[in-house]
């Protein structure tokens, strides 16, 4: 109702846009053959070289790489180029829709198969062959077993050890060193050596080592790509229940099964009981209730009718509904919720940088080892046999270093931790600075509560008075009116709407009767003067009666004081900044257990609050949804919207829940302090893991067998921390 007088406006953003030439396109390539911070590395530095490239950040978890460019200068095929150039295969997503997730899944798991079935029969032949060893077996018999080991590891090398040597393979192609380039050179040194040993009926053969070396590498690689997938499939299975077919209503009434992914707005579609609905849109016939759980997270059904906004993906449950398209495929909500979680990967953290670094010294920095110690056992008069195979078994301890691993999955395991619970993660060093905050800082309207106001002591309020006045308000928008026949309907079941209602913008609501005017708005337009106070009123006059005034106050979050309480018990001081008025404010704090607050806050007044406590040495996470916010939130260390922001905070914010619970920003702190302890954790496994292991191998107290366990068990190890992330 534009006639009633609002009780907060939460902010009003005025944007001048300068003319500064064209504008920059982005286009997002899928590159599968990248699987390394260093492949990451090098895809970006490519891209970032090709004239005319603005910007270019890489995505492990989604293995695509997005890229900022200006297009009078640069197109697609250039991009595509220059990946080539440097060994890695990319194409424009569009043309690479399907994911390929689960393919790269079973092309890794039928290796991991290979790889272990032939592991173990060479580990079986192995050990007879080792208990034979000084006993009654004849040395034709032992080296017949060793010739047997070589036929099962040969092919089994060339089978399971392809994706390594493919991808090492194309670095050296791009003139790069990347992770699998040592990691291959290890395998084929220890099987080379192993058939040359065998040909020389030699003991010292290796096949079991070079066999197991890959079966745990294919291991630890299986479920890295597992992690990956399941934060990427989540984010696609959105988009997949907006898929499928929906029947469009033409302009002479008939009807037509169409692609979802082919529907406009404007378009009007009809959708039955028990299908979900393909596009965004506004319920222009009938009514029933929607499950949209998928949208919001609540269990209940939700009422809708005329008017009603509905979004794909959600499951319609009682009766068929007509509905206009507001935004369908690649606008939609659900889309949008797609690709903040992709987004969730992409970026620069801090320990990802520290990570990336380490990679990109890693491969130069094991091949000097594994020279040194092949020099070094030369020098002091070793055999070059004996040499090489300690080199190996340096090589094979060596890679890939589960410090490749350390951040990357623990940052894909939290953010498909948090996905499950409703939130998106837009920037992964969000989690990390999410981890250091000492205080949580509120916006009220909206936030705190619910943006939905409820008329007050409603039960104060005449039935007579109540009808007379809702009938006036039902055929207003303003949420006041909305509130108003709301509780009339709580109460009396249903409203007869007032006809012939005329409205005046910024002061309400007129009906002209036989027995007088019927005014419903500001205190101004009905003639008295208000008091105002804690709560947002309107007023209600009939003819020469006493003016009525209803009062209404916004809905408190569920788990408001709940959340509050909850962060205070972790150690983190908790404010509430508003735009509201002060008594108002003050009320608000009181119901959930807030001590510091201010109101009457613009954008400015927040940015200088947290500027102060910045000053102090405070770390403070906004939580805010008001377009009034957005600065606050930029400023903010940290900083978290609801999905039902306006779009300028959402953009601002490193983090956004799905509900009405406040349950997720607890959630998402406790997860962000947990994926930082395990990014040391894992950082820890790998140093340590280095700083005894490596030592041990150049001094040939390490077999290449004993190192590929031990490596490929720091590995999966890293792996397998992470994953305690993900589970429920």
């Amino acid at each position: 109702m534009t006639g009633l007088p609002a009780s907060r406006v939460k902010g009003s953003v005025s944007l001048e846009t300068e003319s500064a030439g064209p504008e920059p396109a982005t286009m997002t390539l899928a590159v599968d053959d990248m699987h390394c911070g260093a492949c990451l590395r090098t895809v970006e530095r490519a891209a970032m070289r090709v004239p005319g490239v603005e910007t270019a950040r890489a995505s492990l978890a989604a293995k695509r790489v997005t890229v900022t460019y200006d297009p009078a200068e640069v197109s697609e095929a250039d991009v595509i180029g220059a990946l080539d150039r440097v060994g890695f295969d990319a194409a424009p997503i569009e043309a690479a829709k399907q994911d390929r997730g689960d393919q790269r899944q079973r092309y890794l798991l039928r290796r991991v198969a290979v790889a272990g079935f032939a592991a173990m029969n060479i580990m079986l032949i192995s050990i007879a062959v080792w208990s034979g060893e000084g006993g009654d077996m004849e040395p034709a018999l032992a080296q017949m077993f060793r010739w047997l080991s070589a036929l099962i590891a040969l092919p089994t090398v060339v089978y399971a050890g392809e994706p390594f040597f493919v991808s090492a393979l194309s670095a050296l192609k791009g003139r790069r060193l990347n992770m699998d380039v040592p990691i291959s050179l290890a395998i084929i040194l220890a099987t080379g050596m192993s058939v040359y040993q065998t040909m020389r009926a030699s003991e010292q053969v290796y096949f079991d080592a070079a066999v197991t070396l890959l079966f745990f590498l294919l291991v630890g690689r299986y479920l890295d790509e597992a992690l990956r997938v399941r934060a990427r499939g989540e984010a696609q299975n959105l988009l997949s229940l907006q898929s499928g077919i929906s029947t469009v209503i033409a302009a002479d009434g008939t009807q037509s099964k169409v692609p979802a992914n082919t529907l406009r707005a404007g378009d009007r579609m009809l959708v039955a009981v028990g299908e979900r609905v393909g596009a965004d849109g506004v319920v222009v016939g009938g009514a029933g209730e929607i499950d949209q759980s998928l949208i919001t997270g609540e269990t209940m059904p939700v009422a809708v009718e005329d008017g009603t906004v509905v979004y794909a993906g959600t499951l319609n449950l009682t009766r068929s509904l007509e509905i206009e398209v507001t935004a369908a495929d690649n606008a939609t909500l659900l889309a949008e919720i797609s690709r903040l979680m992709m987004a969730a990967e992409q970026g620069k953290a801090r320990y990802r940088v520290l990570a990336d670094r380490a990679a990109q010294i890693y491969a130069p920095a094991v091949h000097g080892l594994g020279l040194a110690t092949f020099a070094g056992w030369l020098a002091f008069g070793a055999t070059w046999q004996t040499a090489l195979t300690y080199a190996i078994a340096v090589l094979i301890i060596t890679c890939p270093c589960a410090l490749a691993l350390a951040v990357p999955v623990v940052q894909i395991a939290a953010a498909s931790r948090l996905f499950k619970r409703g939130v998106m993660v837009k920037v992964p060093d969000g989690l990390e600075r999410i981890a250091e905050i000492d205080t949580v800082v509120f916006d009220k309207t909206g936030t705190l509560t619910l943006g939905q106001p409820r008329l007050h002591d409603a039960d104060t309020v005449p039935s007579e008075t109540l009808a007379a006045a809702a009938a006036l308000a039902s055929g207003s928008r303003h949420p006041f009116s909305q509130a108003l026949v709301a509780a009339a309907k709580e109460r009396l079941g249903s409203v007869q709407a007032a006809k012939d209602v005329q409205e005046t913008p910024g002061e309400g609501l007129l009906l002209v009767t036989p027995n007088g005017e019927e005014r419903l708005g500001s205190a101004v337009w009905c003639g008295v003067e208000s008091a105002g106070g804690e709560t947002a009123e309107v007023w209600y006059r009939r003819g020469e009666s006493p003016p009525l005034r209803f009062r209404f106050a916004d809905t408190l979050r569920p788990d408001s004081a709940k959340t509050v309480a909850a962060l205070k018990r972790r150690g983190l001081a908790v404010a509430l900044l508003s735009g509201d008025r002060d008594a108002v404010v003050a009320r608000t704090a009181e119901d959930v257990g807030i001590g510091e607050f201010a109101g009457q806050l613009k954008p400015a007044g927040k940015i200088a609050w947290l500027e102060e406590r910045a000053r102090e040495g405070r770390k403070v996470l906004m939580v805010g949804d008001g377009l009034n916010d957005a600065p606050a939130l930029a400023a903010a260390h940290a900083s978290i919207s609801p999905a039902t922001a306006a779009d300028l905070s959402q953009r601002a914010a490193d983090f956004i829940f799905q509900g009405r619970p406040l349950e997720p920003v607890v959630e998402t702190i406790e997860t962000g302090s947990r994926a930082r302890r395990m990014a040391f954790q894992n950082f820890g496994v790998a140093l340590v893991y280095n700083a005894i292991c490596v030592p041990l191998a150049m001094l040939g107290f390490v077999t290449p067998l004993i190192a590929a366990i031990v490596m490929s068990s720091s590995s999966i190890l890293v792996t397998l921390n992470a994953t305690r992330l993900a589970r429920r």
